[in-house]
């Protein structure tokens, strides 16, 4: 099954030329070895509207199976990204942050300021990880093993019943 992912990096800095963008290229880098196609990039700053605009084009004008967003998740006056992620999803996906909060604990307790959002619009999963690129590779192999599963979902893909049969021990 092939599954289609952009990455937008939220950045000020790296928007403006003035950082480069290390996070976005790290992460399109570990979807491809999982052997997911990188359907989009892009940067944005950090303004709400402009987060906004990008993540419902990316859902509703060109649609891909999961968008994965880094940066502006903390609590920097400017860290947006998941006030833009609610005004867009149409279901919250409580589970994956969770999840990555839960086991990021075992490598910084910094975890815990992480304010990140995960949801669904239409047929795509929305998922806010870090703006480190340490922490977004971390924080994607956390929920990569279930990605293939969400998105099959997603799509209403009859396969999908089959791996929610739990078989005996």
């Amino acid at each position: 099954m092939q599954i289609h992912v952009a990455v937008l990096t939220i950045s000020d800095r790296s928007f403006k030329g003035a950082r480069e963008d290390l996070s976005g290229p790290a992460l399109a880098k570990a979807v491809t070895e999982l052997g997911w196609e990188i359907s989009r990039t892009a940067i944005v700053p950090d303004e709400k509207e402009l987060i906004f605009d990008k993540l419902v084009e990316w859902c509703d004008v060109q649609p891909v199976d999961i968008i994965l967003t880094t940066g502006g998740t903390g609590f920097a006056p400017r860290d947006v990204t998941p006030e833009a992620t609610q005004a867009v999803i149409q279901r919250n996906a409580p589970g994956i942050v969770e999840a990555i909060r839960a086991q990021s604990l075992k490598f910084t307790p910094n975890a815990i300021l992480s304010r990140a959002c995960a949801g669904i619009r239409n047929k795509t999963l929305i998922i806010n990880l870090p703006g480190s690129p340490k922490a977004a590779l971390e924080n994607l192999q956390i929920v990569c093993p279930v990605l293939p599963h969400a998105v099959k979902l997603l799509r209403d893909d009859p396969s999908a019943e089959d791996e929610h049969i739990h078989k005996p021990a």
